[in-house]
């Protein structure tokens, strides 16, 4: 299994991903999209990542899902393992599910940023399954300026409009917070590739649903 690794920790990472991640056109020269990224609110306080959760928060079992919404690989796991889990074990209250992303590059941390503009998980989760199946048509082009657009086009048929767009898109303190939050999970979970799993702590990489499910049928007993 072709396995992608994440970006550097630390500054090399920042400038990978773009310091000016925070507007809704690219510069034509450079390819980013400009504008100061904001460590921090008017306040003086960082923004709070809120963790997206589906399924009974007191469930015995704990897994957390650290995946790249430009990850092929991830793409593939919600097309199909996902689907099944979220049946058999989310839904019924067995398991208490945590997404939590990983930034390989700005398209997916800009997909992050739309997904959480409200901070809302059914809107999270629904237009993460939308990023997941359109993600060859989102994300193919490489193109910094046409990625936006195609992200843009895909939140419309999510319902949100331009002034909604533009406004999480120049969040340059969430944009701060969100990298500083993936880059403390990766280090304290030892996150190297995409999907990654936690379950009840101990990591796992991707697996099919036959050995997912038997992995959490023996710690369900």
């Amino acid at each position: 299994m072709k396995r992608r690794t994440l970006l550097a920790a630390g500054g090399g990472a920042l400038v990978a991903l773009g310091a000016g991640w925070t507007l809704t056109r690219p510069d034509p020269q450079t390819g980013l999209l400009p504008g100061a990224a904001m460590a921090q609110t008017a306040d003086g306080e960082a923004p709070e990542v809120v963790e997206m959760i589906l399924g009974d928060p007191n469930a015995p079992v704990e897994v957390i899902e650290y995946a790249s919404f430009t990850c092929p690989h991830c793409a593939t796991f919600h097309a199909n393992q996902f689907k099944a889990l979220k049946e058999n074990y989310i839904d019924t209250g067995r398991i208490k599910f945590i997404y939590r992303e990983v930034y390989f590059d700005r398209p997916g941390l800009w997909a992050s940023m739309i997904a959480r503009c409200s901070n809302d998980a059914d809107f999270f989760f629904a237009f993460s399954e939308l990023l997941y199946a359109e993600q060859r048509e989102w994300a193919g082009s490489g193109d910094p300026a046409t990625i936006i657009e195609e992200l843009r086009t895909l939140a419309k048929t999510a319902g949100l409009d331009d002034a909604t767009l533009d406004a999480c898109l120049s969040d340059g303190a969430k944009a701060e917070a969100l990298f500083t939050w993936y880059q403390e999970n990766a280090e304290r979970d030892e996150v190297r590739s995409t999907p990654t799993f936690m379950i009840d702590g101990q990591q796992y990489s991707n697996m099919a649903y036959d050995e997912f499910a038997g992995i959490l049928d023996g710690k369900l007993g």
